[in-house]
């Protein structure tokens, strides 16, 4: 199948791209490179060393003898996106090309219009591209259960079914986003649920919890391929972070009180999940929902975790709670489902101390790259 990766460049993406291709499927990589240019915007750098990407897509080749096909553009540019479609003739479209971080929407206004206008746009044209082109392309887009918040009641994946003054209908679970970043994929879920019921499109939206971890066993093949591995504050997320932090000695930041629970996943169940929902492709007209995680923690607990964890390989670790730069409950309830993923086959990588460790090490290994000025939060919710 021809599957092309929207966004490959990414932290997801990538691993995704080459665990297809690994896996016998014809793979195209689109991307506008842009991300690469807000981690310059902001003076920040990954924690491992990345490539350009066609170095890291000769080095795949060389190493494989696997070819995965490169279209550098924004889809943003409608015009671009068509001649790529029309050029790669995708069967599958995975879309991860969408500014994925909370706090870069919410630096300024300029970022959170940037963030909608790049994801939601984006999105649009891949749609009438779809539409216009290739009506039978599925298309696997990157959700996030950030779109559901914390309701007080369980969340579920996409509908819920509800009985009011006497009546009963399924409807699209109700959602409140955090962030004008969570606000754009909710756009996003919208405008696709829309597009499959007008134009018989297929798309299933892949609501992904907090991914963690580095390596799949495409990316740990070759230093070229490494992955990468985000510590700032703007783009890095909790457990990834919380391990650099205790590599280096810096106090792992947890905000407010630390009882925010959220779902979580390994980066190889990332790309296994992405690969289940290809090879198991939603109906025409059908737009489809997994809630794709495996795990659900508090940040708090979290902490204690990757203290325990370091402590054993001789770390010194210390916990701080920092003011929360964050507008959010620090303590709810949270019970989301994930059974879609796990009937289909899904058989998750739980977080253990084994892959603590591994990450720990990982961090070790490269914490010269660590620029502590990028660890604490810069980013505030509040009204200034």
């Amino acid at each position: 199948m021809k599957v092309l990766v929207i966004g490959g460049d990414g932290y997801c993406g990538w691993a995704t791209a080459l665990y297809l291709s690994n896996r016998g499927y014809e793979v195209g990589i689109l991307d506008s490179l842009v991300r690469r240019h807000w981690d310059l915007e902001q003076c920040i750098e990954t924690l491992t060393p990345i490539a350009p990407i066609q170095q890291r897509l000769q080095r795949w080749t060389d190493l494989t003898g696997k070819n995965i096909e490169l279209f550098i553009g924004d889809i943003n540019n409608y015009d671009f996106l068509v001649k790529s479609l029309l050029k790669f003739e995708p069967e599958a479209i995975v879309h991860f090309g969408e500014q994925r971080s909370a706090p870069f929407s919410m630096i300024d206004r300029e970022h959170a219009v940037l963030t909608q206008v790049n994801n939601v746009v984006g999105n649009l044209n891949i749609l009438y591209a779809l539409r216009d082109h290739f009506p039978d392309c599925h298309l696997v887009k990157l959700g996030t259960m950030g779109e559901y918040g914390t309701p007080n009641i369980d969340i579920e994946e996409g509908y819920i079914t509800i009985e009011h003054n006497g009546r009963k209908d399924t409807l699209p679970y109700p959602k409140q986003p955090g962030s004008f970043y969570h606000l754009s994929k909710v756009h996003d879920s919208h405008n696709i649920h829309f597009a499959c019921k007008i134009w018989g499109l297929r798309a299933t939206d892949l609501n992904q919890g907090v991914v963690y971890g580095v390596l799949t066993e495409e990316t740990g093949m070759d230093e070229l391929l490494i992955n990468r591995l985000d510590y700032d504050g703007i783009f890095g997320t909790a457990l990834n972070r919380f391990c650099i932090q205790a590599a280096v000695g810096h106090p792992l930041t947890v905000y407010g009180t630390g009882g925010q629970t959220r779902a979580f996943l390994d980066i190889r169940d990332t790309v296994r999940c992405v690969e289940i929902a290809i090879a198991n492709p939603a109906n025409a007209g059908e737009f489809r929902v997994f809630n794709q995680f495996t795990e659900m923690f508090s940040v708090g607990d979290l902490a204690l975790m990757v203290k325990k964890a370091a402590t054993s390989l001789g770390l010194d670790v210390e916990i701080n709670n920092l003011d929360n730069p964050r507008v959010e409950k620090e303590e709810h309830y949270f019970n989301a489902k994930n059974t879609s993923l796990l009937s289909l086959g899904l058989q998750p990588h739980y977080l253990s101390d084994s892959l603590l460790d591994s990450l720990l090490n990982f961090a070790v290994k490269y914490k010269h790259r660590v620029d502590q000025k990028q660890i604490l939060p810069k980013v505030s919710w509040h009204r200034k």
